[in-house]
């Protein structure tokens, strides 16, 4: 077998500014690519084969590329779970494009990263948009960075069995230096929006608690249950189609849990237009209480918080923050603060003291900036 050296490619993690559990709800989200990256570097083979390998994992795996569609979905638990990301991107551009294994290159990815996991802060999107990009590139496949979105939430969903929404591989795709993608989940168009972050003297802390949460299990899938089972109850086709005015409506016909999930997406939405108005019409210091209100109803409507991210969320305002709220798929994770660059010091030492003095795992805090998203680098 022979190898030939092909470079490598990147894409970047992400922070959701708002708009949480709304995108599988065919709703609207506002996140932004983070300078935290997965690189992938990529050999060309001879022998027909695809081969993941990566430094944070012992795991390597190899097998034939015919063989992924034998592979996914129906026998994924026989790969291990990191690199059912990859083999799943790789098995869902082959089948989404109808290309025949045997008509492609064999590939050796060897990967490496610095986005934090567990925090939120969508590491496997980045694994996944940073492999679509350079199979796209190397296959010659001609895709766009939507249809490469498409293919890694594909690869999520069903390689992996993680039932997320298209957010994070939208924003790993299209992310822009110092802005937002303002995206449609329902049409998957997608608005570049001017943050302001650094023009108005704004940090944005992302406060790791190290709790651990799994996409795959549990909590998330029972909340996508649930809004499901609403836009049924309100005969619509998702919760989009559901306006804060039908929200007392769906109150009378739903139970109370029901209802308090379908509030929370329905309210979310809202909150993401909003936050994307007040942005252009007054800047990035007047959405505090827009992230506040998002933080309450994740904590009491769609019940996805844990006490580190609600301390969190309570000790950075108290410190100054504009506003604060957990982010991510929740139960765990990351909460997000927007502060003034100079209070960045005060808010991160009150947070720390919090913590210790509740006994908690001390929390991993650092800023994020609004970055590139994915891209070839060599």
């Amino acid at each position: 077998m022979t190898e030939r050296i092909e470079g490598t490619w990147s894409a970047p993690g992400r922070v959701n500014l708002i708009g949480e559990h709304t995108d599988y709800n065919d709703g609207f989200v506002f996140p932004f690519a983070i300078e935290y990256r997965t690189t992938v570097r990529l050999a060309s083979r001879d022998d027909a084969r695809i081969r993941v390998s990566s430094s944070f994992s012992a795991d390597a795996v190899e097998v034939p590329l015919a063989e992924l569609a034998g592979l996914f979905p129906d026998r994924r638990d026989e790969v291990v779970e990191w690199a059912r990301y990859p083999l799943g991107v790789a098995w869902a551009l082959l089948e989404g494009t109808g290309t025949d294994a045997a008509s492609v290159t064999g590939v050796d990815l060897a990967f490496s990263s610095d986005v934090p996991v567990g925090a939120g802060l969508s590491s496997s999107a980045a694994i996944e948009s940073a492999t679509a990009s350079a199979l796209n590139d190397v296959w010659q496949l001609g895709l766009d960075r939507v249809a490469l979105a498409r293919a890694g939430r594909r690869a999520e969903n069903e390689a992996v069995g993680a039932p997320t929404g298209i957010m994070d591989q939208m924003a790993s795709m299209l992310g822009q230096p110092d802005a937002g993608t303002f995206l449609d989940c329902r049409s998957l168009l997608a608005e570049v929006v001017d943050l302001g972050f650094a023009r108005a003297g704004l940090e944005l802390v992302v406060i790791d608690t190290k709790v651990t949460h799994a996409h795959s299990t549990g909590g998330y899938g029972e909340r996508r249950a649930a809004c499901e089972r609403g836009a049924e109850i309100m005969g619509v086709t998702a919760l989009r189609d559901v306006s804060v005015a039908d929200l007392p409506r769906a109150q009378e016909l739903m139970d109370d849990v029901t209802f308090r999930r379908v509030r929370h997406v329905v309210t979310e939405d809202q909150r993401v237009l909003d936050t994307v108005q007040t942005l252009r019409e007054s800047g990035p210091r007047a959405i505090g209480a827009l992230l506040d209100a998002s933080h309450t109803s994740m904590r009491d409507d769609f019940e996805i918080s844990v006490p580190e991210l609600d301390l969190a969320v309570e000790t950075a305002r108290a410190a100054g923050a504009i506003g604060a709220r957990m982010t991510g798929g929740g139960f765990g994770g990351a909460a997000i603060a927007l502060v003034d660059r100079e209070r960045v010091p005060a808010v991160t030492a009150a947070v720390e003291s919090a913590f210790a003095a509740a006994g908690f795992t001390a929390p991993h805090i650092f800023t994020v900036r609004p970055s590139e998203g994915a891209r070839r680098d060599a």
